[in-house]
C-alpha cells in the first residue's frame, strides 16, 4: 500500500506497524527532539504501533481499514515540538512511573497531584519511599525498551482487575464507563489506562529527572523548545500551597475525583458542594481584601491565563473592598492596546496577540506612576471593532478611599509598573483555576484542559464562536502563557484558586452537543476526541439554578451579575 508520511512517499507491506515503516525512512534518529512520538491519520492520533496493512486484510481480501481509507494514506509524524506529542511523551511517562512504584512498593498508594512549572508532582504513601531507588528503576525500565502494546478487553473484566490490585478510584471510575470494552496498555501483571496515546516503548522516555519533594517526588519533563535536555526547574511554593489547599478541601468535601463527583450529582448532593464551593470562593476574596487594606495598597494589579475568571474576581474583589469601605474602580489592560496597525508582526507575517508588544506599556506605567501620586490622568478606550484606541474624555483621579483593580493577561509583568514605584502602593493578585479533582490517582485533569472547556462553552454562548474557531486558537494562546504569564504566577503577593469541583458537571451539559457536531472531517477532531474521552466519566448536573449569580462559573454559562448593564 503506498502512503504519504510527512510529505514522502512510501510503501507499507503486510503486517509492518509505523514505527517499522518510519525507522526503514531513516526518520529516526534517537533524539527526543527529531523522533516522532505518535502519528495523526484522518483527524486522529495513533500509536506508532498501528499497523496500517494487516496481514488477514490481504489474506481475506477484505477492504483496507478504515483510517487508512480515510486518509487516502496520508500520515502525519508528531513529535515532541506537537502539543499532542507532549501529552503522549507525558502519558509515556506515567506508565514507566507508575510500573517501577508498583515493582519496588507493591502496597503503595501513588497519586499524580498536579504540574508546578516544568515538573508534575506525585503524591507516594509508602513509609520507606526514596526518589533515588524509584530513578533507577525508571532507568531500568527505559534500558528494557517494553513495547507499549494495548489489549483489549470487557469493561466489567477490568474494572474486576483494578479491584484486585487494590485501585477502587479507577475501578469506580469504570463503572461509569459507557463502552463495554476498553484498551489497556500492559507489561507483566502490570496494566493501566491514560486516555489516550503513548510513545511506542518506555525506550522513548529520553529526557527526565526526578527530585525529592513532601510526600513523594517531582517529574521533570523535556524543555518545550530544546527536549533533548531537561527542563530548568524552580521550586514554586506559593502555587504548590494553592494546589495543596485544593487537594485538602475536596477531600474535606468527599470530591477529589470524578467518580466522586458523579455520586454527589447522583444523589443531589451536588447542591450542597456548589453552595460550600461558593462560600469558599467568598471567604477568599474577603481575606484578600483584608490584605489589601492591611497594607494599604491603592493599586490591584490582577493577572491571569484565559478563562480563569479574571472579570468575575475582580468585581468580587472590589465588592469586598466596599465592604471595607473603599471606593474600587476597575481598569481593563485592554483599554492600552496598541492600534492594530501598529502592532509589530512576526517573522512570518502574522500577528501575536498574546505578545507584550500588544500593550503599550510605557503609557500604562506613566499613568499608573501620575495616578498614584495624585496627578489626573486620561484613560483611553480601545474600541475593538474598529481596532484602535479611542479618548472618549474618560478622567480618573484616586481619592483618599480609592483603590484601582487592574485586570489583564499581562498585568504582573513588571515592565507596567514605573519606576520608582512605592512598591506598598501596589498589591499582585494571580488567578487561575487550579482545578483538584483527578480522574483517578494515575490521571489528573489538567487545569488547561478545564480552562479550554470554559471558553469554549463562553465563545459560543457570549461571543458566537463555533468550536472548530476556539480550538484553532488555542495552541497560540498556550503558548502566549508559557512566555507571557506563567513565568511571573510565583511573583504575586496571592494566588487565587478560580475553579469550583462541581463545574465539570455543569459544562458538560453546556458543551457536549457541541462537540459531538464535529466531525472527523474537522481539523479539530483529534482535540475534541481528547476533551470527550474525559467527559465521557462525567455526569452532567442540571443545577444552574443553584449557581449564584456573582459566581465565576457564570462568567462561561451566562447570567453573570456583573455583566449585567
Amino acid at each position: 500500500m503506498k502512503l504519504l508520511i510527512d510529505g514522502i512517499e512510501t510503501t507499507a507491506s503486510p503486517g509492518q506497524s509505523l514505527l517499522e515503516i518510519v525507522e526503514g525512512m531513516g526518520l529516526m534518529k534517537g533524539t527526543l527532539s527529531s523522533d516522532p512520538l505518535v502519528a495523526k491519520i484522518a483527524g486522529r492520533v495513533f500509536t506508532l504501533n498501528y499497523i496500517p496493512v494487516r496481514e488477514k486484510d490481504v489474506k481475506e481480501r477484505e477492504s483496507m481499514r478504515r483510517a487508512m481509507a480515510a486518509s487516502g494514506g496520508v500520515i502525519r509524524l508528531l513529535r515532541y515540538s506537537d502539543p499532542v506529542g507532549r501529552d503522549a511523551y507525558k502519558r509515556t511517562a506515567q506508565f514507566v512511573l507508575f510500573l517501577a512504584l508498583r515493582r519496588l512498593w507493591p502496597t503503595a498508594r501513588a497519586k499524580m497531584s498536579c504540574t508546578v512549572g516544568s515538573g508534575v508532582y506525585f503524591k507516594v504513601e509508602a513509609p520507606d519511599f526514596s526518589a533515588d531507588r524509584l530513578e533507577a528503576e525508571v532507568n531500568k525500565i527505559v534500558a528494557e525498551n517494553i513495547v507499549l502494546h494495548r489489549r483489549r478487553m470487557p469493561t466489567i473484566e477490568a474494572i474486576r482487575y483494578f479491584e484486585g490490585q487494590g485501585q477502587d478510584d479507577k475501578a469506580r471510575l469504570l463503572g461509569y464507563r459507557k463502552k463495554e470494552r476498553i484498551d489497556l496498555y500492559e507489561s507483566g501483571e502490570f496494566a493501566d489506562y491514560y486516555y489516550g496515546e503513548m510513545a511506542p516503548s518506555t525506550g522513548f522516555l529520553r529526557t527526565w529527572d526526578i527530585i525529592p519533594a513532601p510526600e513523594g517526588f517531582i517529574f521533570i519533563m523535556p524543555d518545550v523548545n530544546n527536549p533533548d535536555r531537561v527542563a530548568d526547574y524552580r521550586e514554586m511554593p506559593n502555587l504548590f500551597a494553592v494546589y495543596t489547599e485544593g487537594k485538602r478541601w475536596g477531600e474535606l468535601m468527599g470530591c477529589e475525583t470524578v467518580a466522586d463527583l458523579n455520586e454527589l450529582v447522583k444523589s443531589g448532593q451536588v447542591r450542597e458542594l456548589i453552595r460550600v464551593n461558593e462560600a469558599l470562593h467568598e471567604k477568599r476574596f474577603s481575606q484578600i481584601a483584608d490584605m489589601i487594606c492591611e497594607r494599604g495598597a491603592k493599586a490591584v494589579m490582577l493577572a491571569g491565563p484565559s478563562s480563569s475568571g479574571k472579570t468575575t474576581s475582580a468585581n468580587r474583589l472590589a465588592t469586598q473592598l466596599r465592604v471595607h469601605g473603599k471606593k474600587p474602580i476597575l481598569m481593563s489592560l485592554d483599554d492600552y492596546y496598541l492600534d492594530r496597525d501598529q502592532i509589530p508582526t512576526e517573522p512570518d507575517g502574522s500577528v501575536d496577540l498574546e505578545h507584550i508588544n500588544t500593550i503599550d506599556t510605557e503609557l500604562f506605567a506613566t499613568h499608573l506612576g501620575q495616578l498614584l501620586v495624585g496627578e489626573e490622568v486620561e484613560i483611553p478606550v480601545f474600541n475593538f471593532k474598529k481596532g484602535r484606541r479611542e479618548w472618549v474624555g474618560h478622567r480618573l483621579r484616586l481619592c483618599e478611599d480609592t483603590v484601582i483593580i487592574v485586570e489583564g493577561l499581562h498585568a504582573l509583568n513588571p515592565v507596567l509598573l514605573p519606576e520608582e514605584l512605592d512598591a506598598g502602593k501596589v498589591f499582585k493578585m494571580y488567578v487561575s483555576p487550579l482545578l483538584p479533582l483527578n480522574l483517578d490517582d494515575h490521571n489528573r485533569i489538567a487545569s488547561r484542559y478545564l480552562r479550554l472547556l470554559r471558553r469554549t462553552v463562553r465563545d459560543y454562548e457570549t461571543r458566537g464562536a463555533s468550536v472548530q474557531q476556539t480550538l484553532s486558537m488555542w495552541d497560540s494562546v498556550r503558548r502566549g502563557e508559557e512566555r507571557w504569564i506563567f513565568p511571573f504566577q510565583e511573583n504575586a503577593d496571592v494566588i487565587f484558586n478560580s475553579s469550583t469541583l462541581y463545574e465539570l458537571a455543569v459544562l458538560k451539559r453546556h458543551i457536549f452537543p457541541l462537540l459531538q457536531a464535529i466531525g472527523a472531517e474537522d481539523d479539530c477532531y483529534d482535540q475534541v476526541r481528547a476533551i470527550v474521552k474525559i467527559l465521557n466519566y462525567v455526569y452532567e448536573a442540571d443545577v444552574d439554578d443553584e449557581i449564584p449569580p456573582t459566581s465565576i462559573v457564570r462568567e462561561f454559562i451566562g447570567g453573570n451579575s456583573f455583566y449585567r448593564k
